[in-house]
């Protein structure tokens, strides 16, 4: 799969799990190192043209440290027109959340919602490849591909 430009991705809406994934995959792919990936989409579920690295996190989040980030988000999304966010939780490891994979995804989702931001998926890329985080709960459905 050919990556694709920002003009060819911006014809592409993201309505899908699996749109989502796939551009994850592309995107970002399998992991590096500890960061999370923030990725912008509009209100037609289009792919605005910033990706977000945020490096440096400990293994597990604070509520201070989301709330951080939440905080600049929001301030970004407001700058873009951005109507909902991608999150992918990026550590080297294997394709099983760990519990600190967890922490950070119910940490996210609660600030999203304490914040009002719209959170439209939480991805895990992990080093053979991306699996799907719920976003009502994270424990509840843990997938390596949407639909499963």
């Amino acid at each position: 799969m050919k990556t694709p430009t920002y003009d060819e991705a911006a014809l592409l809406p993201l309505t899908t799990d699996a749109d989502i994934t796939e551009r994850v995959e592309l995107l970002i792919g399998r992991a590096n190192q500890r960061q999370l990936w923030l990725l912008f989409l509009d209100e037609l579920n289009l792919q605005l043209p910033l990706l977000i690295p945020v490096e440096g996190l400990p293994v597990s989040p604070t509520e201070a440290e989301t709330a951080l980030i939440l905080d600049r988000v929001r301030e970004v999304m407001g700058e873009l027109g951005a109507s909902s966010i991608v999150v992918v939780i990026e550590r080297y490891g294997p394709s099983a959340p760990t519990p600190q994979d967890l922490d950070w995804a119910r940490s996210i989702r609660r600030a999203c919602e304490a914040t009002g931001v719209s959170l439209r998926a939480q991805l895990l890329s992990h080093r053979t490849g991306v699996s799907w985080i719920s976003t009502e709960d994270p424990e509840s459905r843990i997938v390596t591909r949407p639909g499963e």
